[in-house]
């Protein structure tokens, strides 16, 4: 059954003129009939024409996230964010992967924006986090939020959602000390992403206020690779290892898998901990002691905001922050008086 703006019109007990006002976000929607339209459209499952808003008029009813990511879960939660706002508020999502080591990026971004007729882009690491290439977008006429690593007071060119990770990552290895870790491995994700930085950082912070060593880190990237051979060299530098810190719960799960093959026992003899919160936390046994990051939400949040200056043109820069939350499970315990390798 082809669902018109008409069947919409009736379910809802408002106009053609409503619905079509609802769904371009116009100004001087009541909440009420705004919600009552939007019920409509949900029970009805209406799908607004994309091509046919934008005949007529000059506002474009488009989103695009970009990203350059391998992390599979990461990029599935924040499409899943984004696309709930965009169907909330009537936007279409675009979702373009790319290399940030494209010579020609800009160009083909460009190509996106008028194809798709983008009216806003979501970046994400590590694209939010260059000035030079949110300038350049800027230049294309788009509104623009970011989700990067760092805190709100940072300087900032767009409105955006900051991810606190050095401070998560503080806590993360705060609680390790805590359970008398005093031989604590770093495995470090690509180093492309400034939440590898950032983690590292709150890491480094906490092993040198109690001036234990700073010299058991693994440059790794986030993969499940990286962190079976992080694991195996950490282990094998430092007889007492006693705990590991991953930058990603899939770099846990490397190091995991890792410490199972030379035997030890987790967390017996090995504590691990990840970050994120991914099902890899889970996948894992024993499951993960992580920090929990919503990407799902935190990607919803800057859809929202996105829509928010769509509709409203504010100019004013808009930022928020988040600092992930350690979650504990049993893949971390206190540390043994003895450990033998």
């Amino acid at each position: 059954m082809n669902i018109t703006i008409k069947d919409v019109a009736k379910l809802a007990g408002v106009s053609q003129k409503t619905v079509s006002r609802t769904l371009n976000n116009e100004y001087g929607v009541h909440k009420a009939t705004y919600a009552k339209v939007m019920a409509a459209v949900t029970a009805l499952e209406y799908q607004p024409s994309f091509a046919a808003r934008h005949l007529g008029g000059s506002r474009s009813y488009g989103i695009a996230f970009i990203y350059d990511n391998p992390n599979a879960y990461y990029v599935i939660n924040m499409q899943e964010g984004i696309l709930s706002s965009c169907k909330q508020h009537g936007y279409e999502l675009v979702i373009h992967p790319c290399k940030a080591n494209n010579t020609n990026l800009v160009k083909e971004i460009a190509i996106m924006i008028r194809r798709s007729s983008i009216a806003g882009l979501i970046l994400t690491p590590p694209f939010s986090e260059s000035p030079d290439f949110i300038s350049e977008m800027h230049k294309l006429g788009v509104e623009i939020v970011t989700i990067k690593s760092g805190v709100s007071t940072m300087d900032t060119t767009s409105p955006g959602i900051f991810i606190n990770d050095r401070q998560a990552s503080y806590n993360l290895t705060q609680y390790l000390v805590d359970l008398g870790h005093k031989h604590i491995g770093f495995i470090a994700g690509g180093y492309e992403h400034k939440s590898t930085s950032e983690r590292l950082l709150g890491y480094l912070q906490v092993m040198r206020k109690y001036n234990l060593a700073t010299n058991l880190i693994f440059d790794g990237e986030y993969s499940f690779d990286s962190g079976a051979a992080g694991a195996e060299y950490l282990l094998s530098k430092e007889k007492a290892l006693s705990a590991i810190f991953a930058c990603n719960d899939e770099i846990a799960a490397g190091a995991v898998y890792s410490a199972k093959l030379m035997k030890l026992s987790i967390p017996e003899q090995l504590s691990v901990i990840g970050f994120e919160n991914s099902p890899y936390s889970c996948q894992s046994y024993p499951a993960l002691t992580t920090a929990e990051q919503p990407n799902a939400k935190i990607a919803e949040n800057a859809a929202n905001l996105l829509v928010s200056l769509l509709i409203k043109k504010k100019t004013n820069s808009i930022t928020t922050e988040y600092t992930p939350q350690i979650v504990i499970r049993k893949s971390t315990a206190r540390a043994a008086d003895l450990f033998v390798r």
